[in-house]
């Protein structure tokens, strides 16, 4: 289990380590992903095909990659299926922008938050 958090704080500070916009760009093949994420390139292609992340190609993006690292964290955590747990990051991701949404709303309005 710490081998699992350290990768995991490997893959974190790879990942967030510079804010260039390179950083977000850079594509990663799936089996630097499934090593990232101690998984295997079968359950990549299997998200592949049910929708829950989407290749650029034969490789994935940076939030693909942290998208499957949370899925994986709600499946264990949660016990949810892996469509399951793509529904729930879709509605948090929701929520997040409504509530982006509503605080400008009510900042432009002058009405208190």
């Amino acid at each position: 289990m710490s081998s699992n958090l350290s990768l995991l704080r490997v893959v974190w500070s790879e990942m967030g380590i510079s804010k260039a916009p390179s950083a977000d760009d850079r594509l990663y093949s799936l089996e630097e992903v499934a090593y990232f994420t101690q998984t295997s390139v079968l359950l990549l292609e299997r998200f592949v095909s049910l929708g829950l992340i989407e290749p650029v190609g034969a490789m994935l993006r940076r939030r693909d990659l942290i998208r499957v690292v949370q899925i994986q964290r709600l499946h264990r955590d949660l016990n949810l299926n892996w469509t399951g747990a793509a529904m729930v990051l879709d509605m948090a991701a929701e929520i997040a922008q409504l509530k982006a949404q509503l605080s400008a709303y009510r900042s432009s309005s002058g009405k208190p938050l």
